[in-house]
């Protein structure tokens, strides 16, 4: 591999084309289909990008020689789980983005339940604002939360609200409202934080090196060393999950 690509990996890609197929009720999944990864832009929910398969269609992408980009910083107000958990699965996401909120919504939740408490799984967040400047506002949002203890309740409270279908407007005062609907309990501090140029350049860091491998297109995954582009079942993130546990 050049030097210039070496943290760009390849996918390979399986289609699965499950006729009638209840991912997302029928919308399809935002993937990225090219290698490296990123070569297309996501989709807009109900459309289909080029090299897409139609939307109703399953699909799954595995990746080989993944780079480790896992932080394992203890006290990371980002990420759940162990800091030496045997698995770590990375989320490249944005706030707008309707699937990585689908996906935030119905299976993050089975995912923590089943893995993070027998310290399988750690989880560590990566904002990738690919819909504009109120997805960026809204990842440091969420980190000015985080400065409370209140990181994954904000995203979680974002998601919630999030349309099946599109990108929704999210200004400042719904920003504020998601902190008074998580708790946060220095709404003050949280405003303060709205406008800290420390979060705007950890988002900045994070959309860096989701570029650095070519991630275009959320949500994206990083589970060991293999990759899944798209919101897919809950089964899909259980395989690889296992599979990578079970490795020396």
């Amino acid at each position: 591999m050049a030097a210039n690509s070496q943290r760009r990996f390849r996918l390979s890609s399986v289609i699965v084309i499950a006729l009638g197929s209840a991912l997302l009720g029928g919308l399809g999944t935002a993937i990225v289909m090219n290698s490296p990864l990123g070569g297309n832009a996501s989709a807009t929910p109900g459309q289909t990008a080029p090299g897409q398969a139609e939307p109703g269609a399953e699909q799954q992408q595995t990746a080989s020689g993944v780079p480790d980009l896992a932080r394992r910083i203890d006290g990371d107000p980002t990420a759940l789980g162990a800091v030496d958990a045997p698995v770590v699965m990375i989320e490249y996401a944005d706030y707008r983005c309707p699937f990585c909120s689908l996906f935030t919504r119905d299976t993050m939740p089975k995912i923590m339940e089943q893995y993070l408490a027998d310290g399988t799984l750690r989880i560590e967040w990566r904002d990738l604002p690919i819909f504009g400047e109120q997805s960026v506002q809204t990842a440091i949002a969420a980190r000015a939360a985080g400065d409370q203890g209140l990181f994954w309740e904000y995203n979680a409270a974002v998601a919630a609200a999030a349309p099946e279908r599109g990108h929704p407007d999210i200004d400042r005062a719904m920003l504020i409202g998601f902190a008074e609907q998580v708790g946060v309990p220095d709404l003050a501090a949280f405003e303060l934080g709205l406008d800290s140029e420390t979060h705007r350049a950890a988002v900045q860091a994070d959309l860096q090196e989701a570029q650095s491998i070519g991630a275009t297109s959320t949500p994206l995954f990083l589970i060991g060393d293999e990759g899944i582009a798209g919101a897919h079942p809950l089964e899909t993130f259980q395989a690889v999950i296992e599979r990578q546990a079970a490795r020396p």
